[in-house]
């Protein structure tokens, strides 16, 4: 991809993504702009959402879920987002069955049937009805305690095959993590969308704040069929358009412009949409640098500094008796400028949160 392309499509990919410009003041609006935020390490989902929304502090996060507006559960890829808790039944109604079926020889590797799901349903039901709220260790103690071992990672597929079949999710804040609660009960007044509404909602809302994505992104992204890739996007009708790129074609929100704002220095969390959104990411990330963001090609994505819609180097964290370090190591050498606007970059992830900035260091990879 020409690097003309790469940034035209990288910066307009920030402005959808909430990254530049944005005029959002609560996660909750950043979880319903965003559709869903990938969210397997907590920590990071809540910088993700926090940076998306200018002002924005890990209190600010952390009250809402404690209020109910987002959740966390698995509505894509079988894997860990954040959402608003409103939309969390259709999301999850869209490929759940196809998704359980799938994991169904693992299920089976572990001794897990659907006798022993019905007995867990049962016991996890009864211990959280009434608005209980158990941490994931607590709850995996009363399923012991009940006869349904958890042990040798039968407890953690226990818990996905619950959060995938609507019993539970993970709601208010709990010590470190999330309790476990209900879903019927944390989530009293769900939408309620046909198939067809869904999987139309799923293409408008995916393509405003990811786009420009291709249908391949979005069949990555949310594990949707090809046919149901179709009618979703025709569904959509002039909700989207379409941009053409190096003979590839992209969609974007209708009403998404072609001047973005001029792009910010970002620190971004690992495992950020702005990287994970995407089946093929050689637009923000090019290919020689992606080891140097996926060590070994592991699966952990390490946190990125965005320079001109670019990944430009990792950054990591140390917090010391209320002040955050933080070092940057750029796979390229920084312009002075450049590296400045890191160290301001650095301070308002400090204030998020609640923290005075301590150093800032900027090193060669």
């Amino acid at each position: 991809m020409r690097r003309t392309d790469r940034t035209l499509i990288a910066n307009l990919r920030l402005a959808a993504q909430q990254l530049a410009g944005s005029t959002l003041t609560a996660p909750a609006d950043v979880a319903t702009a965003m559709l869903a935020l990938q969210a397997q390490d907590l920590s990071s989902a809540q910088w993700a959402l926090a940076v998306r929304s200018p002002s924005t502090t890990l209190a600010d996060v952390d009250r809402a879920f404690d209020t109910g507006a987002i959740v966390r559960s698995w509505p894509f890829r079988g894997t860990l987002h954040v959402t608003p808790a409103v939309d969390l039944g259709w999301m999850l109604e869209l490929t759940r069955d196809r998704i359980v079926r799938g994991a169904a020889t693992r299920h089976a590797g572990l001794g897990l049937d659907e006798s022993v799901f019905a007995r867990a349903a049962d016991v996890v039901r009864g211990v959280l009805r009434g608005g209980a709220r158990l941490s994931r260790a607590d709850l995996f103690a009363e399923l012991d305690a009940s006869g349904v071992a958890t042990d040798q990672q039968r407890g953690g597929n226990l818990l996905w095959y619950l959060a995938h079949t609507g019993l539970i999710c993970f709601g208010p804040m709990q010590d470190s993590g999330q309790a476990v609660v209900l879903t019927e009960e944390w989530i009293p007044e769900p939408r309620r969308l046909t198939p067809d509404e869904a999987l139309t909602e799923l293409a408008v809302r995916y393509f405003t704040s990811h786009g420009p994505a291709t249908v391949r992104d979005l069949l990555w992204w949310s594990k949707i069929l090809v046919p149901e890739a179709r009618r979703a996007i025709e569904g959509a009708g002039d909700r989207l358009r379409q941009l053409v790129v190096d003979d590839t074609v992209y969609y974007l929100g209708a009403e998404q412009t072609d001047a973005p704002p001029a792009p910010p220095i970002l620190l971004l969390p690992g495992f950020d949409e702005y990287i994970l959104g995407y089946a093929d990411r050689d637009a923000v990330l090019p290919p020689e640098h992606s080891e140097r963001v996926v060590p070994g090609a592991n699966g952990i994505f390490l946190p990125m500094v965005v320079a001109k819609g670019q990944v430009v180097a990792t950054w990591r964290r140390t917090i010391r008796r209320g002040t955050v370090d933080t070092v940057a190591t750029a796979f390229e050498p920084m312009a002075r400028t450049t590296v400045g606007r890191v160290e301001r970059a650095a301070a308002g992830y400090a204030r998020y949160l609640g923290l005075v900035p301590g150093s800032t260091t900027v090193v060669d990879a």
